[in-house]
Parts: C-alpha cells; sequence; structure tokens
C-alpha cells in the first residue's frame, strides 16, 4: 500500500483528495482471474491507480472445479450495501453458476455463495459475464448475464463465434439475493452477443453490448434501448467502437458519458469512448492510464469515506 500512497503524493493527489466528495473505483481481474478482485482508484475517470500494490482484494471460494473471479461486476443498493456478482467458470455442466458476496466497504466481504441461475436448463454451456441493476420502480435487483444454450440461436451460421459459441441474455430478478425469480431470455438483438451492461439516463435504460459474430468479424460494442432496466430494448445501434473490444462499463462523469472496454487482442490495452449525447461517440483511450494487465470489470462513483478506507488498506 506504500507504493499506492506514493504515487498519489507525487502526484499532487492528497490536497485534491481532502477537496473531492467522490471518487471512481474500477473492479477487474487478472489472467484468468484465479487470484480474485483487483481494484483501481480514480479522481477524474482518467487516471486509475492500482490498490493494495494490485493485490487481490478477494480471494475466489466457490466450492467449484474452476473457482475463478473473473468479470466482477459491483453496484451499490439503496442501503449502502455494495453487491457483486462474477464468472466463476468457462464451460461444462458445472458452468451454471455465478459467485456472489457483498460488502459495505469494498474490503470485508460476506462468504462467497453459488447462484445457480441456469439450473433448469439441460445443454447450457456457459454463464458468463453476470451484471446487476437496482429496479427502483420494482424495488428489486435484476442480474443478467449471456449463455449459450445447445440447440438454440444456431441455425444462423453466420452468428457463431470461436467454438461455435451463440450467447443470448438471460436475467433473474431478486431482493434479498437469496430467493430467485424464474430464469428468463432479457434480450436477443438477433445475434450473438455478451458483455451487457445498464446505464439509466433520462428516464431511459441504454444497454451497451458486445457483438459477438466472428464472421464477417463484428466484436464491436452496440447500443440498444428500454424504457425499463428489464426491457425490452431496441433500436440497436451499428456499432461505436472499434473490433476485439469487449466488458463495456459505462458511467456519467461531469457532462461526459464514459463506456470504458477492454481491447482484448494484440497490442492489450483498457480503453474508452465518450460522448456527451450517447449518440456521437470520441475514443479517449489515449488519455487513459491504467493498471498493467486489467481485464473485464466495472465502474462505480463512490463517496469519499469508502475511498479513504480502500486507501489505507
Amino acid at each position: 500500500m506504500k507504493n499506492t500512497l506514493l504515487l498519489f503524493l507525487l502526484l499532487g493527489a492528497t490536497q485534491v483528495f481532502a477537496q473531492k466528495k467522490s471518487y471512481y473505483v474500477f473492479t477487474s481481474f487478472r489472467d484468468n482471474g484465479q487470484d480474485g478482485l483487483h481494484l483501481a482508484l480514480s479522481q477524474d475517470g482518467y487516471n486509475w491507480q492500482a490498490l493494495k500494490n494490485d493485490q487481490s482484494f478477494l480471494k475466489p471460494q466457490i466450492n467449484h472445479p474452476d473457482n475463478l473471479m473473473r468479470d466482477p461486476a459491483i453496484k451499490q443498493g439503496p442501503d449502502g450495501t455494495y453487491h457483486m456478482v462474477w464468472t466463476v467458470s468457462w464451460n461444462g455442466d458445472n458452468g451454471k453458476i455465478i459467485g456472489y458476496s457483498s460488502s459495505k466497504d469494498l474490503i470485508n466481504w460476506t462468504p462467497q455463495k453459488a447462484i445457480p441461475v441456469m439450473e433448469n436448463e439441460d445443454n447450457v454451456r456457459n454463464v458468463w459475464a453476470p451484471e446487476l441493476f437496482y429496479d427502483k420502480k420494482q424495488k428489486d435487483w435484476l442480474i443478467f448475464w449471456s449463455s449459450t444454450v445447445k440447440g438454440k440461436y444456431a441455425e444462423d451460421t453466420t452468428n457463431l463465434s470461436e467454438s461455435k459459441y451463440s450467447h443470448r441474455f438471460y436475467y433473474v430478478r431478486t431482493k434479498d439475493f437469496v430467493n430467485f425469480s424464474e430464469t428468463k431470455l432479457y434480450y436477443d438483438p438477433g445475434f450473438n452477443c455478451i458483455d451487457a451492461t445498464l446505464l439509466e439516463e433520462k428516464g431511459k435504460f441504454y444497454m451497451f453490448l458486445k457483438d459477438e459474430r466472428l464472421k464477417p468479424v463484428k466484436k464491436n460494442l452496440r447500443i440498444a434501448v428500454g424504457d425499463t432496466p428489464a426491457g425490452p430494448f431496441k433500436n440497436v445501434t451499428e456499432p461505436f467502437t472499434i473490433s476485439w473490444v469487449e466488458g463495456p462499463s459505462a458511467i456519467k462523469i461531469a457532462d461526459y458519458y464514459y463506456v470504458y472496454f477492454d481491447h482484448y487482442t494484440k497490442p492489450h490495452y483498457y480503453g474508452a469512448y465518450r460522448s456527451k449525447d450517447l449518440n456521437d461517440w470520441q475514443e479517449v483511450s489515449a488519455q487513459m492510464r491504467f493498471p498493467k494487465g486489467m481485464r473485464h470489470g466495472s465502474v462505480i462513483e463512490i463517496p469519499k469515506k469508502i475511498a479513504e478506507g480502500l486507501l489505507k488498506n
């Protein structure tokens, strides 16, 4: 932690830090997700500093052969609790679950548990990149993810990605992360898709998603819009990013909307696009600074008290 504090000092951050009321934290993983949750802190959404010397804040402890913590996604509930879900496994019969834990301070976490979101599907190949969103009107949570179910959406071979995946989005609802609704189809844009995330703005709900089609290569980000967080979503846009990007995470900072992404092919880097109107997008990756080796996560705003605790950890 000394190195992180020294870096903040060198950047002249302590004086600014005392004046700031809120900050931004980015969740992510390294390598294959075997060592768990990594966090980075920023004051402006551009300069991200690894916390805890880029060591894991939380090791994966789900009783599962893979026991990974990939794609960690965090959202804060109305009571202040931070809820996190993540990808536990790549594939297989054991790949029907996601991981879950919660925290009041992003440091101390509740015992991890598996949520069997696709347990009623016999032919599911995977459960990838779960995300959370709190529905203020329904006063419950949506958990959504992408899965390939054998025999579904496979008729159009142009939609397939590597290893003949054909993903669509599914979701459940919950009020307490103990009891869950029946799993339902969340959104089918008409093509193979993964990595959905939501941004609420002016009564609309913007879904940022990855077009996963391989032939011809898409592998880019698009947007669909709904009137509720559960959809229906429609009017999916043309891509607003380059190809070979995934893991979108969206947030509004000052006058701009930012969509961060993981450019996962060579050269591997984290980057972002920004927009003032959610229509016209400009890449600002060259202005960004991220921890080395950062992989698909999520970004949230946090209060000063939480940031102070993270810096001391």
